[in-house]
This record gives structure tokens, C-alpha cells and sequence, in this order.
């Protein structure tokens, strides 16, 4: 009976522009992928034998019990169904052409309504997975599939709000695969594509986002700008005291940052209001801002400010609220967190959160998790001589060489002279 069923890698060669399948590879939901192929005629025999793994592991992840996890996998799926490896966050693979060849001219486009779904599918497999494995994926839809429409005389302004939304996405992956020149020129073309589609408030969003990249790179003269800039473009927009409330605790990080504790104040003041009032509707282009993120944020400007207990304080808030997702974020709250315990001389607190940081998810494609832990490891090597940080230590260092061999694909290797 399999000899008349379609062969896998044609059915999935013939979904290469289909939104369902790009979706399920973003998000790395490959039951979502699973079941997409077993409704076109793919038996769950001939999948689970493409894949090698049992009848019984492919149903719990097309019934949702499970997920895939394991780097390998990816691999089995992507080299058995032909998948192109920047679609899984993988690395090329080896049977694909050096060069990927344009869609095919009667691919059709997505449609203005299919740009919300990507868009949230992008957003979401990047909170968990890290921009790392997601980057070429998103370029590859700007290029193909939104980049056409920009000189479509047809498009709609959401189109380039579309073309902003992932182009700033494009800049934060890079960020996050630990290539800031590049996520500045994503952040810088993504402005002026805001600005044609008419929506301020997207401008300011963005704005926000180059404030936050400024911050990272220890600028807070251009982070200050920045959230000036995005704060004069929610004045001429309808009201969300969201974003304004991400713009003032921009601010208040850029002041602290500069040793002006108290208009930092004031601003982190202003931000905790704004996130407080009134909950209104969701404009649906904006970076989420919720409280776990005003938390996050609001302990790194306490921080700055010397104010250590209430930074421990927003730090657990933000840890708690994160505890049931979001795998980047809750990785850096637990970097800040480990970092105020030390500055509150509180070692055994430290080595306590440590030992929760190293149980995170090895396979987050996080350049900037990489390299914030080497920062916290140097840090902790100063109190090596309490004997629990040295133990911690250790661990550090067996869960680093781990992580570096699944991230290797990702991870550029360190310039001669460098330290690890």
C-alpha cells in the first residue's frame, strides 16, 4: 500500500512556500510538520521510518505529548524530507545547492492576512529556540515573500509594516547570534519601512528596540536618543501605555547607565504607571512589553542605581512570571539575578541560582546567553575560593562545553588572542 503514497520529500518540496509548513519549521513544532504530512497522504509509518525513531515517539509528537528537543533530530528530519537546514535553524545541509535558487514564478505570495500568522510564529519559536536558528529563516521570508510585494503597486501599507515587524525581528536575531553591526543595519532599514506604512506607533517600537541595542553595546548617550525619539512618535499616535511604558524604562536604563540616578528614578516611576493603568487593546505590530518585562528591565536600572535589594526583588518577579516559557528571557533574568546576590555579598544565593541557570535549555540558540554566562563565570572566579563556588564553577564549565558542541553551527569561533 506505501508504494502508492507520495514520496515525502516531493510532498514537502511542493510545501516549501506553504505558511503552514514555514510556521511549523519557525516554531520548531515538528508534530505541527508531522501532521501536515500524514494529511497529505504520508503514512506514519513511512514518517517515523524516515526520521528513525518509533510509531510510538511520532504519535506523542503529533499528539502534542512531546516535542522534539534533540539537535539530531532536526537533522534526521531536515536530511529525510529535504527540508533546507536555515528553515530549522540548522546549518546548510550537506545535499543542499550552494546557492538556493529563487521561488518558483507562479509561488503564490501571502496574502496580507498570512502576515500576522508569520509573524507570530517567528515571534514565538524565537522566544524559545533563540535568534541564532531562526535568522536566515526570516531573511528568507523578507526575501522571497515580502520583498515583491514592496513594489507590487497593489500593496497595502500593511505590507510594509509586514517588511518592518521582520526586519527589525531580522536585527534582534542578529543580536542575539552576536552580530550587533548587523542588527543596527536591520533596526536602521526597518525605521523608514515603519514610516512609509503610517503607523507611528510601529516607528516607536522600533525606536524602543535601537534604544535597547544601544544599551547592550554600552551606549547610553545613543540609548537615551532613541527612546526620546520613540516617545515624540507615540505622542502623535492613538494611546498604548504599553509602549510608552517600554520607552520610559528605555530611558530610565540609559540614565542609570550614565550615573543620573534621579531622573532615572522618575522615569522607572513613570514606566511602572503606565504598565499599571488601564489595560487597552493590543496594537498588533508592537513587541509584547508585559510585567515580567518591565521587571527584568526595572532590576538592571536598580542595579545601576545601587539599589540592590529592590533590584533582587524585580529580579525574582520577573523569574517568576517567565517560569512557564520563554527560555531566552528567563535565562537573562537569572544572569541579573545571580549578579545582584553577588553584589549583595550573598555567595551561597549566587551558587544557588547558578545551579537553576545550568539546567537551562543547551540547545538555546542564544549567542548572547553564550557570552553573558562567560561573564558571569569570570565574575564568580573571583569568590572561587568559597568551596560551593567552585563546585558551581565547574559545573559551569562541563554544561559550556556541551552547549558550544550543539551550538557549534551558530557559534563563531573566537579571533586568535581571545579569550573563551
Amino acid at each position: 500500500m506505501d508504494r502508492a503514497q507520495p514520496k515525502p520529500r516531493e510532498v514537502v518540496a511542493g510545501m516549501l512556500g506553504d505558511q503552514r509548513l514555514l510556521a511549523a519549521c519557525a516554531e520548531r513544532d515538528m508534530g505541527a510538520l508531522f501532521r501536515l504530512l500524514n494529511h497529505r497522504g504520508i503514512s506514519t509509518r513511512r514518517i517515523a521510518a524516515a526520521v528513525d525513531i518509533t510509531q510510538g515517539r511520532l504519535y506523542d509528537y503529533m499528539n502534542g505529548k512531546s516535542r522534539v528537543e534533540k539537535l539530531v533530530i532536526f537533522e534526521q528530519i531536515a536530511d529525510a524530507f529535504h527540508i533546507p537546514g536555515r528553515l530549522l535553524g540548522l546549518a546548510p545541509r550537506s545535499w543542499e545547492p550552494t546557492a538556493t535558487p529563487p521561488p518558483a514564478p507562479d509561488m503564490p505570495l501571502p496574502s496580507d492576512n498570512d502576515d500576522l500568522v508569520a509573524m507570530d510564529a517567528f515571534r514565538s519559536a524565537d522566544r524559545q529556540t533563540g535568534g541564532g536558528r531562526l535568522y536566515g529563516a526570516v531573511i528568507r521570508h523578507l526575501s522571497y515573500h515580502i520583498a515583491p510585494r514592496l513594489v507590487d503597486a497593489d500593496s497595502s501599507p500593511q505590507v510594509f509594516a509586514t517588511a518592518a515587524v521582520l526586519t527589525e525581528m531580522a536585527g534582534w536575531m542578529a543580536h542575539d547570534s552576536g552580530r550587533d553591526d548587523l542588527a543596527t543595519r536591520h533596526f536602521t532599514r526597518a525605521l523608514p519601512l515603519a514610516r512609509t506604512s503610517g503607523d507611528t506607533l510601529l516607528a516607536a517600537n522600533i525606536a524602543a528596540s535601537s534604544s535597547h541595542l544601544a544599551l547592550q553595546t554600552g551606549d547610553p548617550t545613543h540609548a537615551a536618543h532613541w527612546a526620546r525619539t520613540g516617545l515624540e512618535h507615540t505622542n502623535r499616535g492613538p494611546r498604548v501605555p504599553a509602549l510608552a511604558a517600554r520607552l520610559h524604562i528605555m530611558s530610565a536604563r540609559a540614565l542609570a547607565a550614565a550615573s543620573q540616578p534621579d531622573p532615572a528614578a522618575r522615569a522607572l516611576d513613570h514606566a511602572h504607571q503606565l504598565l499599571e493603568a488601564v489595560i487597552e487593546a493590543e496594537h498588533p505590530w508592537l513587541s509584547p512589553f508585559d510585567a515580567a518585562a518591565l521587571a527584568s528591565e526595572s532590576a538592571l536600572v536598580l542595579r545601576d542605581m545601587g539599589r540592590y535589594d529592590d533590584a533582587m526583588r524585580h529580579a525574582e518577579r520577573a523569574i517568576a512570571l517567565r517560569e512557564s516559557g520563554r527560555a531566552r528571557s528567563l535565562a537573562l533574568s537569572r544572569i541579573t539575578l545571580v549578579r545582584i546576590h553577588m553584589d549583595r555579598q550573598d555567595l551561597d544565593a549566587a551558587v544557588a541560582v547558578g545551579h537553576d541557570l545550568i539546567a537551562a535549555d543547551p540547545t538555546l540558540g542564544s549567542v548572547r546567553v553564550v557570552h553573558q554566562l562567560d561573564a558571569l563565570c569570570r565574575l564568580l572566579k573571583t569568590q572561587r575560593g568559597h568551596p560551593p563556588v567552585r563546585e558551581l564553577l565547574t559545573r559551569f564549565e562541563e554544561a559550556r562545553r556541551a552547549r558550544m558542541l550543539l551550538l557549534a553551527d551558530i557559534i563563531q569561533p573566537p579571533s586568535k588572542g581571545t579569550a573563551p
